[in-house]
């Protein structure tokens, strides 16, 4: 096994442990507000559950990626690239899914004082996934 077949391992580990820690955090912040207010559980539970795409992102890019090492592999190219893309998507998608969650936490605080603002509460944890997204459609530019 050489460094390259770690690319696809990093893309999905990476990514879903960013997503467990997100999920967590969110987790944490929405049960503290759900023992406080009597209605509008789902919406907690929605926000808490944001981080989680993360995880199909990086699910998605080790496909990719271990379809591209498999014929680099076979070819006998250079598969460093490979492990390079994983890690460094891999890391992206972590700190994403962490500041994610941190992001959907304040937005749980936020509608449990002012459900009006629910809607509104998307925009931040939207802004922060679009860098996943980013790393996501860059890992695959680079991958083909």
């Amino acid at each position: 096994m050489d460094l390259g077949s770690f690319g696809p391992i990093l893309a999905l580990g990476l990514a879903a442990a960013g997503s467990a820690i997100g999920c967590g955090l969110a987790g944490m912040t929405s049960h503290g507000v759900m023992s406080k207010v009597d209605e509008g559980h789902a919406k907690f539970v929605a926000l808490s559950a944001m981080p989680a795409s993360q995880s199909i992102y990086g699910f998605a890019l080790m496909v990719i990626l271990n379809g591209q090492l498999q014929q680099l592999v076979e070819s006998g190219g250079n598969t460093f690239p490979v492990f390079a893309i994983g890690l460094a998507c891999g890391i992206a998608f972590m700190f994403s899914a962490i500041y994610q969650g941190k992001a959907c936490s304040s937005a749980i605080l936020a509608v449990a004082k002012k459900p009006s603002v629910f809607g509104m509460s998307f925009a931040a944890p939207g802004i922060v996934e679009s860098f996943a997204l980013f790393a996501l459609v860059g890992g695959i530019l680079m991958s083909t």
